[in-house]
């Protein structure tokens, strides 16, 4: 069974190794900087829609991000 922890870790990874900030990140998907810090915190996950558009942008498989390889 996979962890919510997990997914959340792969996601935080994936946003701080993308090399880009949270404020270029947030507007790219046109949500705040701080929506962005509470995904690397872990507080929140984002919605499915957002989720799509975060891992095309960070170039990351979302498959990779929630543990499906």
């Amino acid at each position: 069974m996979i962890a919510l922890e997990q997914i959340k870790e792969r996601l935080t990874e994936a946003i701080r190794q993308s090399g880009l900030t949270q404020t270029a990140i947030a507007k790219e998907l046109n949500i705040t900087q701080s929506t962005i810090a509470h995904y690397i915190k872990g507080d929140i996950l984002p919605a499915l829609d957002t989720f799509a558009n975060l891992c095309k942008l960070l170039d990351v498989d979302t498959n990779y991000i929630l543990c499906q390889e």
